[in-house]
């Protein structure tokens, strides 16, 4: 084999090596670069984890009453339970209150179908729920035209729509605790025939045991609260509560409410 020959064979050899090198040296860092983005998406992940571990939902639906109409600072019974969580938890609460003045049963059962609601209601630690009083009272309707047999027919279009919400917000969040919060008798004093209140004791028992049928639903009663000194707790509408009276709600709502990263 000539010189010529071998002085080929070695650059080839040679040229082949560097390749080979490069090669290499572009794997090792293709390699490290995903472990990296592995890592990097792993600690992503786990930061998302640690933020949400850290912070505590309440998604508040319902009527006007979740709202807060009739609370001079606006808060209403949604705000206080917030106001007392906050403590508790350290400032780790974000609430998203969906309550619409004047809702009803059926334009609830609407609303949690929503792409948008279902998101939300994904996200909840808890959801609060005030609906029914439109339903049955009718803006006062009710009083003036008393009829058993119109009652009957409305409690069972209510006892309809608040088995499809149920079911609707569980298809959404099968672990957060409900707390559907029950009616009061805000026509105590003015109803001289006295049939609001078995009406109201009876719409919330049937209430009470639509819920119970389902897990994690805790039935809150505010019926006594207003029993014997309504008028101390009303707004000058005489249908909604008034400052104290959405306290009064709050304080039987916050201490039922649990969460793991309450501190001790």
């Amino acid at each position: 084999m000539g010189k010529k020959s071998v002085r080929y064979i070695t650059i080839i050899a040679a040229t082949l090596s560097v390749l080979w090198l490069l090669s290499l040296g572009w794997a090792i860092q293709d390699y490290y670069a995903g472990a990296t983005d592995h890592v990097v998406k792993k600690q992503d992940r786990s930061q998302k984890t640690v933020i949400k571990n850290h912070m505590f939902t309440v998604v508040a639906l319902g009527d006007s009453l979740t709202r807060g109409t009739g609370d001079d600072s606006g808060k209403g019974y949604v705000g206080y339970v917030a106001d007392d969580l906050n403590e508790r938890f350290n400032g780790s609460i974000v609430v998203q209150n969906l309550g619409i003045n004047g809702q009803v049963s059926s334009q609830l059962k609407k609303q949690v179908k929503q792409p948008n609601i279902q998101r939300q209601l994904a996200e909840a630690d808890i959801i609060l729920l005030t609906i029914g009083a439109n339903d049955l009272f009718q803006q006062g309707r009710t009083l003036e035209n008393f009829d058993l047999a119109t009652i009957k027919t409305i409690e069972d279009a209510f006892v309809k729509n608040i088995t499809t919400i149920f079911t609707d917000i569980r298809k959404a969040n099968p672990d957060a605790t409900i707390f559907f919060v029950g009616l009061y008798n805000p026509f105590i004093d003015v109803d001289e025939t006295g049939v609001t209140s078995p009406t109201v004791r009876d719409w919330n028992r049937i209430a009470e045991e639509v819920s119970s049928t389902y897990p994690r639903i805790v039935f809150v009663p505010t019926y006594d609260i207003f029993q014997l000194s309504v008028n101390d707790y009303l707004f000058t509408d005489k249908f909604h509560p008034n400052q104290e009276g959405y306290r009064l709600m709050a304080d039987r709502i916050a201490p039922l409410i649990k969460w793991e990263g309450e501190s001790k």
